[in-house]
């Protein structure tokens, strides 16, 4: 169906080299769209790029979200590459599991600095680039913890919630751009980052499958659907909105 279709479109995806970016970097390439993924670790991009030329025109660029510049830098690479970009997705993350007694400042930073800057950052870089070709979508990745909080994760809790308040403010200040920015929020997924609570936690697995309506835990594939309507035509007059991609789990008593 034409308005799903990003054929001739390029794509940004932060953190894409693994996990849910990775599973949204697959779903636009699928979808027509060349996508440049950005992550720390050299051999992870170029293992992700490998995935992705098999879908379709695919790059990658080597970057610490958290440092100062990293939004020049990245769409810079984006417009020598590819000679701009439509979509920007900012889904680089990371989370440190302690009571908030226990975290420390730099802790709290190096949290906030990834989770939230970063998608500040990033966003503000991406802003002319997009103005001038008209329009575009920024999707950024929020979390369940957007909207509840948990005794392990106040710094991880405060960024997502963060995410999805700058979210809106970004797709107020630009709407009359034509640029739509919105948020989707994992639920429990299969990924590196939790693969120690699920196999570290006795029963814990068993508690989130009984509790998520759908019966089982998401994966990363269960992101390119959604990545896709936000990112294509079919989503023009949404903006400012969060979608959950979370079985169910959030409105669950």
């Amino acid at each position: 169906m034409s308005l799903f279709d990003l054929s001739g479109k390029t794509a940004i995806v932060t953190g894409g080299n693994g996990g849910i970016g990775l599973g949204v970097a697959k779903g636009l390439a699928a979808a027509g769209a060349q996508v440049m993924i950005a992550g720390r670790d050299a051999a992870k991009n170029a293992a992700a790029v490998a995935e992705l030329c098999a879908l379709g025109a695919a790059d990658c660029f080597e970057c610490d979200v958290t440092a100062e510049g990293f939004g020049e830098r990245l769409v810079a690479a984006a417009a020598s590459r590819f000679g701009g970009f439509d979509i920007l997705v900012n889904n680089a993350g990371v989370s440190i599991a302690k009571r908030p007694e226990d975290l420390s400042l730099a802790e709290w930073k190096s949290v906030i600095d990834t989770n939230l800057t970063s998608v500040f950052s990033g966003s503000q870089a991406a802003y002319p680039i997009l103005k001038a070709r008209g329009g575009g979508k920024i999707i950024n990745i929020g979390s369940m913890y957007s909207i509840f909080g948990a005794w392990y994760s106040a710094a991880y809790s405060a960024s997502k919630g963060g995410v999805v308040q700058l979210t809106k403010s970004l797709a107020i200040a630009w709407a009359g751009d034509n640029i739509q920015v919105n948020v989707l929020l994992p639920g429990w997924i299969a990924t590196n980052m939790t693969r120690g609570a699920r196999r570290g936690l006795e029963g814990f697995d068993a508690a989130i499958v009984a509790r998520t309506p759908a019966g089982r835990w998401g994966e990363a594939a269960d992101f390119a659907g959604p990545a896709v309507f936000l990112a294509s035509a079919a989503s023009d007059f949404i903006t400012g909105a969060t979608l959950a991609v979370d079985g169910g789990w959030s409105i669950q008593g």
